[in-house]
């Protein structure tokens, strides 16, 4: 059985015990169904990890004794998605499946055929929202690296601010967008390396409009086909960013298996 997981934010470096909240002691012990030494892996979601031991099984309250502390060591890339809302709890699939592949960053974008719009109030509810989906993703798949989850941007905005990127991606159903493969063999013959930081943009149902792709490659986008049939927007994003992190990573994801954590 693999070992049980936590989040946490200790209030000092080199913790002898940690304290849980009471929503992670609810979901370890009432939920998952520690028991009192049973092994804990608490993490921060910045790369730090505590292997604990349970010693108090609180619901409330639980509290877990530190046996040793690691530093995970980061993917050698990183990996924004900026992801056009998509209709219905389709983001939140988008988010957790994201946060298994290891990207780093989400912002969640509105475009011109964005049909969710958000206000203020809503928009801090989603991205809480998001960031709950986000942590019980990183628990069941044991990504030490919680994704950071941008506040809501208006596309073009977020296109035209878009800078500190070593490529630029984004999903295109027109004609001449290039393979992906192509536009990375063409960096790395240009740069002697792989990009590290990409950014890849994928576009609502119905897709970004063609002043929108006409604003991307004016803000350096590099358009990129995702095969000859058209997917939904988090079909597209998962098919994107797996494809992606394979080509940078040189090798495939390990899989892994936590049932119920």
């Amino acid at each position: 059985m693999p070992d049980f997981r936590a989040y946490c934010l200790p209030p000092v470096a080199d913790p002898s015990e940690i304290a849980l909240s009471e929503g992670e002691s609810h979901h370890l012990v009432a939920v998952n169904r520690a028991k009192p030494g049973d092994t804990v892996v608490a993490f921060d979601g910045k790369g730090s990890e505590w292997i604990c031991e349970l010693a108090d099984a609180g619901k409330r309250g639980a509290l877990l004794r530190v046996r040793f502390s690691q530093k995970a060591k980061p993917l050698p890339f990183r990996i924004t998605l900026g992801q056009a809302l998509p209709l219905g709890g389709a983001m939140d699939s988008i988010v957790r499946k994201a946060t298994e592949i290891g990207v780093s960053v989400i912002v969640p974008l509105e475009s011109e055929r964005t049909q969710v719009r958000l206000d203020a109030d809503r928009s801090d509810r989603k991205i809480g929202k998001w960031q709950t989906v986000a942590l019980e993703a990183a628990k069941q798949c044991g990504n030490p690296w919680l994704p950071q989850i941008g506040p809501v941007t208006a596309a073009s905005a977020f296109m035209e601010a878009a800078t500190g990127y070593d490529l630029k991606l984004i999903a295109s159903l027109q004609p001449g967008a290039r393979s992906l493969r192509s536009v990375l063999a063409q960096y790395r013959a240009s740069n002697g390396r792989a990009p590290t930081h990409v950014l890849w943009l994928v576009g609502p149902e119905g897709d970004f409009t063609p002043a929108e792709m006409s604003r991307s490659r004016a803000g350096g986008f590099e358009p990129i086909t995702l095969g000859p049939l058209v997917l939904r927007c988090e079909t597209a994003a998962v098919y994107a960013l797996s494809v992606l992190s394979y080509e940078l990573a040189g090798c495939p994801a390990r899989v892994t298996r936590r049932a119920g954590r």
